[in-house]
């Protein structure tokens, strides 16, 4: 694939789909930005897998939810390098119980994560590629943010918004010749699905016409072909890479 700027930030890199993201997109010769929250020596073994293979990586920890924190790294990251070409909002929490039990903070504390956080993202992005006249976005919301999904009305609002405010972003953006659009995965295997029995794996994988869970591998090749220049004409576009469970 090819891909006309140089670095990516990836937000919630260092596990799961955000960590075979920045993979991937190391691997096509971005210099990829592992942003973490809590946990460096993970982040930092990443980093080290990814120059181990001719990569280029730095790690560069904070809190998606601090907007502060969040409008600083970016300016860490273009003061470095001079540019920011992609970014990739991952970062995400659950906090799942049925409606009748949420709390208020219970509902708030996950938009916080899920959507204010990006939001900060996507603007702070935009003043950085509007200069630079070029840039593209990709934001991680998920199947239930389409289908909605028992137990998490707080997460499937989030990841709703998400989708929502990615088509605003993207009709203010592209006249300065920046792109948001967003992936919605499926069921994916992660350390997370581990977890569950092979009864509960195998209810899931029943819903799924494909018969199987995605593989972070499956996202990641969503999100690169969607910041590439493969993808110019494409913005404002919702992909789903969810086995054909919600079409």
């Amino acid at each position: 694939m090819k891909f006309s700027g140089k670095n990516v930030l990836i937000t919630g890199a260092s596990r799961g789909i955000g960590k075979e993201i920045a993979i991937t997109l190391a691997r096509y010769g971005l210099k990829v930005w592992i942003n973490y929250r809590s946990n460096p020596s993970v982040a930092d073994e990443l980093q080290a897998l990814i120059e181990k293979e001719g990569g280029r990586a730095a790690v560069i920890g904070f809190d998606t939810s601090d907007e502060q924190a969040f409008i600083d790294g970016i300016k860490t990251i273009t003061q470095s390098d001079g540019e920011l070409s992609y970014l990739v909002n991952n970062a995400g929490i659950t906090n799942d119980k049925l409606a009748l039990r949420m709390k208020k903070e219970d509902f708030s504390s996950v938009l916080d994560v899920n959507l204010t956080a990006v939001f900060v993202g996507c603007r702070e992005a935009l003043k950085v590629m509007s200069k630079q006249r070029f840039g593209s976005v990709v934001n991680i919301a998920s199947v239930v943010g389409e289908s909605g999904n028992i137990g998490q009305t707080n997460y499937s609002a989030s990841k709703g918004g998400v989708i929502a405010m990615t088509k605003s972003f993207a009709q203010e953006s592209a006249s300065r010749n920046v792109r948001y659009n967003t992936v919605t995965p499926g069921f994916i295997a992660t350390d997370m699905t581990d977890k569950l029995s092979d009864e509960i794996k195998a209810a899931f994988i029943e819903k799924v016409p494909l018969k199987r869970f995605g593989e972070p591998k499956d996202v990641a090749d969503a999100v690169a072909f969607l910041l590439s220049d493969h993808a110019a004409y494409i913005t404002g576009e919702t992909l789903k890479v969810n086995g054909g469970i919600y079409m």
